[in-house]
C-alpha cells in the first residue's frame, strides 16, 4: 500500500516529467504546427512513402549540432499529414559514407526480393556519390543495408538525389537523378540492377541542380508529367529555388510542352528540396519542402534545432492563360487545429486598421480584398512596435510580396533577403489570400493557391499583433476570417525517441 508521501513524491515527479516534455517544443521560433526535429540539423526530406496506413517523412539529419555534419536519416511518421510523432533514427553513415537524400517505395510484390510478403525499399546517394538502397519489413522501424551496396557506382560530381517510381505502364521502375545541370533517367526490374536511358536539360541553369522528382497528374481527362528541380542559386527571391517542368513521359524520355518557359514552384526563399510522397492511398499528389534557404541555412537564430518542414501540400494542375500551371493548397485536416477568432466582411479600408481583438504567433488567414486606388495594401503580421512581417499587394506593379524584418534579437542575418514577390495579376478585381503563420514562418496561398510564397521570419517573438492597412488610397476587404491554429505538439506521447539528442 502505498504512503501518501511516496504518492505526493510520484505525482510530483510525473508532473514535472510532463511539464518538461511539454516546454521542449516552446522554445522561441520553435514551430507549432510544422515538424521540425527535437534536436539537432535538418535538411531534405526524402524517403516519403504511404505503408500500412502511415505517411512516412525520413529527412537529412544531424543530431550533434544545429550546423551541417554527416548526414542521417531523421525519421516522423504521421496518419493524417498534421501530427507527427518523431521516431528513431532510420539510416546512420557507414563504411562507404554519410547517407544523402533519396528516395523509399513500398515495393509491394518483392520485385526486389528484399522484402518477402511486401515491405520498404529507400534508395539514397552516398556522400561519394554513388548510389545505395536499404530495406524495411517492419513499417520502417528497423533497416537493413543492402549488402551488394552501392547499387550504381559514382560517375563523377554532384550525382545524387535519386527519386524513384514505378511506371505501370513499362513494368519497371524508374530512377530520376540529378548530374550536374542536368537529370538523368535509369531503369530497373528489381530495384538493384540498374540501366542508364535518358537525360533532360534546359529551363534555369544556374548553380547545381538537386532532388528532382517526376509524376503524372490529370488535367480535363489528359494525363501529363510534372518534373521537379531543385537548384542552388538565383532564384526568383535570391538563392535556392525549385523550378518545375509540365510535358510527357514514355517510360524513358521526358518532353517539356512548354522549353520557352522558366515556372517557378515558389516564389518565396524557403521552400526548398521538396519532393512527393510514393504510393499515396487516395492518388494524390502530395509535396512537402525544406523550409529554409542555403544562403543562410547555418545562420537562422534556433536551439536546440534548426531547419523544418512546410506545410504538406496537395499539388494539381490548372488552365492558365499562359498555359498549364501547377495550383497548390494545404493538404491533411488542418482545419482540425482550428479556433474562429473572428469574421468580418466588406471592410472599406484607407491607412491602417488594428485588429485589436486579434493577437497570435499561429494563425490561419483566409482574405479576399477588392482592388480600389491604394497604391498598396496587404495586412501585417506578428506586428510589434519595432518589426512585422508584412504581406503586401503593390498595384502598379500587380505583385504579391513579403517583406520581412531580418534583424532579430540576435541581430542580422546576412543574406536574409528582406523582401520579394511574385507577379500576381487580380482575378476580377479581386485577390485572395489563404495565409498560414507559425513562430517563424509564413506561407502565403494567393488565387486558389496558383501563386506561393514561403518564407522563415524571426521577428521578435513576443509580437503577436495583426493589422491591415492601405496606403495611399483604399481598398475593399469583402472577406476576412482568422483563426487561431493549435499546437501539433500538445501530446506528450508524440516526443518520444529522444535518445539521439544526447
Amino acid at each position: 500500500m502505498l504512503t501518501r508521501g511516496l504518492i505526493f513524491i510520484l505525482l510530483l515527479t510525473t508532473s514535472i516529467t510532463m511539464a518538461q516534455t511539454d516546454d521542449f517544443y516552446r522554445e522561441p521560433y520553435r514551430p507549432q504546427f510544422h515538424y521540425s526535429p527535437p534536436c539537432g540539423w535538418l535538411n531534405d526530406p526524402n524517403g516519403m512513402v504511404y505503408f500500412d496506413g502511415e505517411y512516412h517523412l525520413f529527412y537529412q539529419f544531424f543530431p550533434n549540432a544545429i550546423v551541417q555534419g554527416p548526414k542521417h536519416w531523421g525519421h516522423a511518421v504521421s496518419s493524417d499529414l498534421i501530427h507527427w510523432e518523431t521516431l528513431p533514427i532510420a539510416l546512420y553513415p557507414d563504411e562507404i559514407g554519410a547517407i544523402w537524400s533519396g528516395s523509399a517505395v513500398a515495393d509491394h510484390e518483392n520485385t526486389s526480393g528484399l522484402v518477402p510478403g511486401g515491405g520498404i525499399v529507400a534508395i539514397y546517394s552516398y556522400e561519394n556519390q554513388s548510389q545505395g538502397i536499404a530495406y524495411s519489413t517492419d513499417r520502417g522501424r528497423t533497416w537493413t543495408k543492402y549488402a551488394g551496396n552501392p547499387v550504381i557506382p559514382s560517375p563523377g560530381k554532384d550525382f545524387r538525389d535519386p527519386k524513384v517510381f514505378w511506371h505501370s505502364e513499362t513494368n519497371q521502375w524508374v530512377m530520376v537523378i540529378s548530374m550536374g545541370q542536368e537529370i538523368q533517367w535509369f531503369t530497373s526490374p528489381n530495384l538493384i540492377d540498374w540501366e542508364y536511358v535518358s537525360r533532360f536539360t534546359g529551363g534555369h541553369v544556374a548553380g547545381v541542380w538537386e532532388v528532382p522528382d517526376l509524376f503524372p497528374l490529370e488535367i480535363d481527362g489528359e494525363t501529363k508529367w510534372v518534373l521537379l528541380v531543385s537548384v542552388t542559386t538565383l532564384a526568383p527571391a535570391g538563392g535556392s529555388g525549385i523550378q518545375y517542368f509540365i510535358g510527357n513521359f514514355d517510360g524513358k524520355t521526358f518532353t517539356n510542352d512548354y522549353p520557352n518557359q522558366i515556372l517557378w514552384l515558389d516564389y518565396g526563399p524557403d521552400n526548398y528540396a521538396g519532393t512527393t510522397w510514393d504510393n499515396e492511398p487516395d492518388g494524390k499528389r502530395i509535396y512537402i519542402g525544406w523550409m529554409s534557404n542555403w544562403q543562410y541555412a547555418e545562420a537562422t537564430p534556433t536551439s536546440p534545432w534548426r531547419g523544418a518542414t512546410t506545410l504538406a501540400r496537395e499539388l494539381r494542375l490548372v488552365r492558365t492563360s499562359e498555359g498549364i500551371r501547377l495550383a497548390q493548397s494545404p493538404a491533411g485536416n488542418i482545419d482540425s487545429l482550428r479556433t474562429l477568432i473572428g469574421k468580418w466582411e466588406n471592410l472599406d479600408l484607407s491607412g491602417e486598421t488594428v485588429l485589436n481583438d486579434v493577437r497570435g504567433r499561429s494563425l490561419e488567414i483566409i482574405a479576399e480584398f477588392e482592388g480600389g486606388t491604394a497604391e498598396r495594401f496587404g495586412i501585417d503580421l506578428h506586428r510589434g512596435e519595432n518589426n512585422r512581417t508584412r504581406i503586401v499587394y503593390n498595384s502598379a506593379q500587380s505583385q504579391l510580396l513579403i517583406s520581412r524584418s531580418d534583424t532579430t534579437e540576435t541581430g542580422t542575418i546576412n543574406a536574409f533577403n528582406p523582401a520579394f514577390g511574385a507577379p500576381t495579376a487580380l482575378d476580377n478585381n479581386r485577390l485572395g489570400l489563404h495565409i498560414y503563420l507559425d513562430e517563424s514562418s509564413v506561407e502565403v496561398f494567393a488565387q486558389d493557391g496558383l501563386i506561393s510564397l514561403t518564407s522563415q521570419t524571426f521577428v521578435n517573438p513576443s509580437n503577436e499583433g495583426v493589422a491591415l492597412f492601405a496606403d495611399n488610397g483604399a481598398v475593399k476587404v469583402t472577406s476576412l476570417e482568422i483563426y487561431a491554429l493549435d499546437r501539433i505538439w500538445s501530446n506528450p506521447a508524440r516526443l518520444n525517441h529522444f535518445n539521439f539528442c544526447g
